[in-house]
């Protein structure tokens, strides 16, 4: 066992840590913090809840003591995949740089710009961030990472993961070639491997304990279903939380979506549980976690943004509703109990699609856990009910019977059913009698609108001339030249509609009383045109 005061931190740094509770460092904190403040490059790799955040922070401040911020400068960076890490290295900042005039600063998405450009204003000594919000201040011209002394990447599995490698190599290009860089990993893929070497200066590798391998006070157990039916995992799940004495846990699931509904369902059942995962608002998550931290919730519902380095103290189960699709997050997940030497329980529900994750998660962790049965209940007769299909005359009769068993409770008549069929006698003796046709009453106008005279009739001829018939025409050829258009071609059919329909729009000129003249005729004017009116006779 290797005591803090053995490693040579100074006397600031060692009462803080004494503050907190802590005398004796673990493997990779007595390894890590020698080389790190010696400023070599560090490339760490231990399993989960052994105190890596500590390996790098306590190094960091006592470096860090001896200097001055400037503006937009920052001298140490430090890069977490996900917002609750960041945040929770930030709250180690604080519990152990309390003695000493540094100041650091929180890039996480979900919070106010304005706020965090305040900060890098003034001036920072550590920058605490995740990559996408780090470039975006980046981009923005309010930040400049050319007097990053330290850099330190936590949780580089998680990285690749997540898609952070490329924004990860961009970070490292803006930083200066000369720094100390501190790499921190439950797992070393291959990508990150090469990260290592691409980006390292001669690092010293400090392998605590066997990559992805469980902690030894964490009591594994396995459930396994005979339906893959999320109605009866359910019901596994709230069987295992009452078979143990669950002080506080965490339930783990693949999807979102299914976070939100088995937080619903534990809510439905009495149990004091509540819903974490990305699509969730920032403040939401942290108001959560800080929730559970604290004791006043006791059941939290993750999707693996919880998986990964949180720092959770005294959390005595973990539920691994869905077995993981990547056996290295099965690590992470029950890591979040058992943590600094103390003891926890791990269950994970297991349905017949679940044996290709299973293989995976038991080749990697090397054992088997022990497998338990739940008694009482018959998992393969429970079933979710399924959802009905929803169509116009089932909505309509859904609600009618809601209306009719809601004014059944208030002593309501009931809505009455189809009649049953009557002959043609019953149905002509009951047939009202049909309606009496009304004359229609002349619509009376308005008081206020004066009526409008009539227009008198015009007189019609008694005896009405024959149509004469219309001259035939002559062909295209003979035609004069004053009707061909000015191009030299024929005026087609629609051109000629299209002057006729404006012709029948305008009035008719003899009404305006323009005169007895007939344009547009020409010599070829009918008969009937030209023939005087009859005499009016006396009765008109």
């Amino acid at each position: 066992m290797t005591e803090f005061s053995d490693l040579g931190l100074s006397a600031a740094t060692l009462k803080a840590v004494a503050d907190t509770g802590y005398t004796t460092a673990t493997p990779i904190q007595a390894e890590a913090i020698p080389y790190a403040l010696q400023g070599r490059d560090v490339l760490g790799i231990a399993q989960t809840g052994t105190g890596k955040t500590a390996a790098f922070t306590l190094p960091m401040i006592d470096r860090l003591a001896a200097g001055r911020a400037k503006a937009r400068m920052p001298r140490a960076l430090v890069i977490a995949p996900t917002r609750e890490l960041a945040d929770q290295v930030s709250l180690s900042f604080e519990k152990y740089a309390k003695d000493q005039k540094l100041s650091w600063a929180l890039l996480i998405g979900g919070v106010s710009f304005k706020d965090q450009e305040m900060k890098l204003d003034r001036g920072v000594d550590v920058l605490i961030a995740t990559p996408g919000r780090l470039l975006d201040h980046f981009e923005r011209g309010k930040l400049l990472m050319t007097g990053v002394q330290i850099m330190v990447v936590d949780e580089a599995d998680r990285m690749l993961d997540m898609g952070f490698i490329p924004d990860l190599e961009r970070i490292f290009k803006l930083t200066p070639p000369k720094k100390q860089t501190l790499f921190f990993s439950a797992t070393m893929p291959p990508e990150i491997t090469r990260l290592t070497k691409q980006f390292l200066n001669d690092p010293i590798r400090i392998e605590a304990s066997r990559p992805a391998t469980t902690a030894e006070g964490i009591t594994q157990n396995l459930v396994r279903l005979p339906t893959a039916d999320p109605k009866a995992k359910r019901t596994a799940l709230r069987m295992l939380i009452d078979r143990d004495d669950v002080k506080n846990g965490i339930v783990f699931c693949n999807r979102k979506s299914e976070v939100d509904i088995v937080a619903k369902s534990l809510k439905a059942h009495g149990l004091d549980a509540a819903p974490i995962h990305g699509d969730l608002d920032q403040s939401t998550r942290m108001r959560t976690l800080e929730s559970f931290r604290n004791g006043s919730l006791r059941l939290l519902c993750a999707s693996d943004v919880a998986a990964r380095g949180l720092d959770i103290p005294d959390v005595s189960h973990v539920f691994n509703y869905d077995v993981p699709h990547h056996a290295d997050d099965y690590v992470h997940r029950i890591g979040r109990t058992g943590r600094a030497g103390k003891k926890g329980q791990a269950f994970m529900i297991v349905t017949p699609a679940d044996s290709k994750n299973l293989d995976k998660v038991l080749k990697l962790i090397g054992k088997v856990p022990e497998e338990i049965t739940l008694e009482g209940v018959d998992f393969a007769s429970i079933k979710d009910e399924p959802r009905r299909e929803r169509s116009g005359g089932d909505r309509g009769r859904g609600r009618d019977r809601g209306r009719g068993e809601r004014g059944a409770e208030r002593g309501e008549r009931p809505p009455r059913g189809p009649r049953p069929p009557r002959d043609d006698a019953q149905a002509a003796e009951a047939a009202p009698p049909a309606p009496v046709a009304e004359k229609p009453t002349p619509r009376q106008p308005d008081a206020e609108v004066r009526e409008r005279p009539q227009r008198a009739e015009r007189p019609q001829p008694a005896d009405r001339p024959e149509r004469t018939e219309r001259p035939e025409r002559a062909p295209r050829e003979a035609r004069p030249e004053r009707e061909r258009d000015r191009g030299g071609r024929d005026r087609g059919r629609e051109d000629r509609g299209r002057e006729d329909r404006g012709r029948e729009r305008e009035p008719d000129r003899r009404d305006r009383g323009d005169g007895d003249n007939v344009v547009g005729f020409g010599s070829d004017v009918p008969a009937f045109l030209v023939r005087p009116p009859p005499p009016r006779s006396n009765d008109d």
